[in-house]
């Protein structure tokens, strides 16, 4: 298992070091580019050359990108020149990435609560109506929009209904005690659930139920094949055969074996949320970091789109190094491979 973990993170560094070339040479590839962001389209051929050479633009690609490597490493990415004009754009990632965890971690809960447990009875019951119904169901979710989903909820239930809140992430009359930058968390450690948690978590419904669909429909799927396929093995049959009771297959034998390719689903589906937390940030105006993608693309805020997607695609690869170690615990063979 050691060697396992070891190996696993040495594919770590070097795709993280990979996606930081990648990441430098298409920003500067970029219409523009950081001069033309920081100075605007207009500025004079004189301060554009004193900027270049101010941000060392002038030397060779390799010695500004290890000097580029050389900032990273310790934080520094620059000044926020669009999303929060000023501000480094280290701290614009740090302030925003909790609304962003919140709503991500909210939508893979009921992704996962809802898909797992209705994709096994749809296995159980295959061809019947709860079946069908499903596979109706998590096919409007993968087909739908997230945006046009996020529209219509806020619609309905925001707008007409008035039953929850249409955006933000809570209510600007509290006045709640910031402690970790996590809404819910902060009310739980101060003792505010009720006007800090449960404000927040009522805020979060929406725009967690629009991101969770495409994660829904994905696990769902997963799940409903692989139960199909492991309960047509032999082994479940051998089990049927000695006379174990139905509990102890369907948890020890099907469930057990079935979630190998779920926990991988699960992995990758909780790096792709950052794609729709972009566009559902934007419709419920939510301060995280997909909102920041978006506004940082509109402005060319170029030190916030490095810090961004970096930071995210390393949460990424953390997250499926986390789901690689889970698999191979729950399948010794990996770890020998």
């Amino acid at each position: 298992m050691l060697r396992f973990t070891v190996r696993r993170l040495g594919q770590l560094v070097l795709v993280v070091f990979v996606l930081s070339m990648l990441l430098f040479g298409w920003l500067r590839m970029l219409p523009g580019g950081p001069v033309s962001a920081l100075l605007g389209d207009r500025a004079t051929p004189a301060a554009r050359e004193q900027l270049e050479k101010a941000l060392g633009l002038d030397q060779p690609i390799f010695v500004q990108y290890f000097k580029f490597l050389g900032r990273a490493i310790t934080g520094d990415f620059g000044t926020s020149t669009g999303v929060q004009r000023g501000d480094s754009a280290l701290d614009v990632f740090i302030t925003r990435f909790p609304a962003t965890l919140e709503l991500s971690i909210l939508a893979l809960a009921l992704a996962v609560v809802v898909g797992i447990p209705l994709g096994y009875l749809a296995a159980r019951k295959r061809g019947g109506w709860l079946d069908n119904l499903s596979i109706t169901w998590s096919l409007v979710g993968v087909a739908v929009p997230v945006f046009f989903l996020a529209f219509l909820l806020k619609f309905v239930f925001a707008i007409e209904l008035g039953a929850l809140p249409a955006s933000g992430r809570q209510d600007s009359a509290i006045n709640a005690t910031r402690v970790t930058g996590f809404y819910i968390l902060d009310g739980l450690l101060t003792r505010e659930w009720d006007a800090s948690s449960w404000n927040a978590l009522v805020h979060l419904i929406l725009p967690a139920i629009a991101l969770s669909t495409i994660p829904f429909a994905v696990i769902f799927r997963i799940t409903r094949a692989a139960v199909l396929d492991v309960m047509d093995e032999d082994y479940v049959r051998t089990a049927r055969a000695k006379g174990l009771g139905q509990m102890v297959i369907r948890r020890r034998h099907i469930l057990h074996n079935a979630m190998l390719p779920v926990v991988t689903t699960i992995g990758l589906q909780t790096g792709a949320l950052l794609a729709g937390a972009v566009l559902t940030e934007r419709v419920f105006n939510i301060a995280g970091i997909g909102q920041a993608v978006a506004i940082g693309f509109e402005r060319k805020d170029f030190p916030v789109l490095q810090v961004v997607i970096l930071a995210s695609a390393m949460v990424y690869v953390l997250v499926n190094l986390v789901v690689d170690l889970s698999y191979a615990l729950i399948d010794p063979r990996l770890r020998t491979r």
